[in-house]
């Protein structure tokens, strides 16, 4: 515990780059911070940083510091959930890495339905494409991760797997409204607005695409879904997403469809955590909630 205020130093080190700007960001002098890091690391037995002319960055010794520093925050995160569970005050945070997708509908509904139980907790949302939740999982920014399609998989530990068929979504008076097998080549006859090919959806339609001898010019791509769900009210134009980030309401403007599994298989939707990781006791009742959620969806 006594090293707790030195490790926040050193990270907001790290993150500055420098002592210098990092001192003004922690309301300490220059030379009062850089005796700081000096005097650990003397008791630690080894330089932790490579001073450069320009600033500061972390040797490969400070990496594996930075590594202990992360284990040591959320276990004692951990902890102290557990310590507040002895006293019946369930407390803590939970920090999430999601795609776009769980953003309208799905997550919203999930976090208000556990701080309805549980109000002490509180919740950091991150929007990440497939691979910057995986890279939030590893650097600790996260400790759960909802990710359509994610890349990797070395150190993600699946805690639920939903199937998500892509579905195409366009203007309620469109000729694919009457289709009764929405095919690919049915939607490539109008103007496409695509996600940006970080995303899971378009990966799946990418490689579809391609196996039909076709490629993908889209009038529009984007980061958003949400300029993509409403685009393609404004002209005859397709877009993409799936499921679980559409409405189950009817709308009179929209509708979507699911593409034929001929053309596009499934795409998988991950809840997952950092392999090995023991969770903060919040988030870790926070998954379990997530995962029977995702099996009722599947239901």
């Amino acid at each position: 515990m006594k090293y707790l205020k030195t490790f926040e130093l050193i990270e907001a080190v790290v993150r500055a780059g420098s002592i210098r700007k990092a001192a003004e960001d922690t309301n300490l002098t220059a030379s009062a911070l850089n005796r700081r890091i000096q005097n650990f690391e003397q008791e630690f037995g080894w330089p932790i940083f490579e001073r450069l002319p320009r600033g500061m960055r972390l040797n490969p010794a400070g990496e594996l510091l930075m590594q202990h520093i992360r284990l040591q925050r959320t276990d004692l995160a951990r902890v102290q959930s557990q310590v507040a569970d002895l006293s019946g005050q369930r407390r803590g945070h939970v920090s999430i890495a999601c795609s776009q997708a769980l953003l309208p509908y799905f997550l919203p509904e999930q976090i208000a339905i556990y701080r309805a139980a549980h109000p002490g907790v509180s919740f950091t949302v991150n929007v990440r494409d497939r691979a910057q939740a995986e890279q939030d999982l590893a650097s600790f920014s996260s400790d759960i991760a909802l990710v359509f399609e994610p890349i990797h998989l070395v150190d993600f530990e699946v805690l639920y797997a939903l199937p998500q068929p892509v579905h195409a979504v366009f203007k309620s008076d469109s000729f694919l409204a009457r289709q009764t097998e929405l095919r690919l080549r049915d939607c490539l006859t109008q103007q496409l607005v695509l996600p940006s090919t970080a995303y899971g959806v378009r990966h799946l339609l990418n490689n579809a695409a391609a196996r039909k001898g076709h490629s993908l010019t889209p009038i529009v791509e984007t980061e958003s879904f949400e300029l993509i769900r409403h685009y393609v009210t404004r002209e005859n134009a397709v877009g993409f997403q799936i499921p679980i980030g559409l409405s189950t309401e009817q709308q009179p403007d929209i509708m979507h469809l699911p593409l034929s599994e001929k053309d596009i298989p499934a795409g998988r939707l991950l809840l997952g955590q950092m392999k090995g990781r023991a969770l903060p006791l919040a988030s870790f009742k926070f998954s379990q909630q997530l995962t029977a959620a995702l099996a009722h969806w599947a239901e």
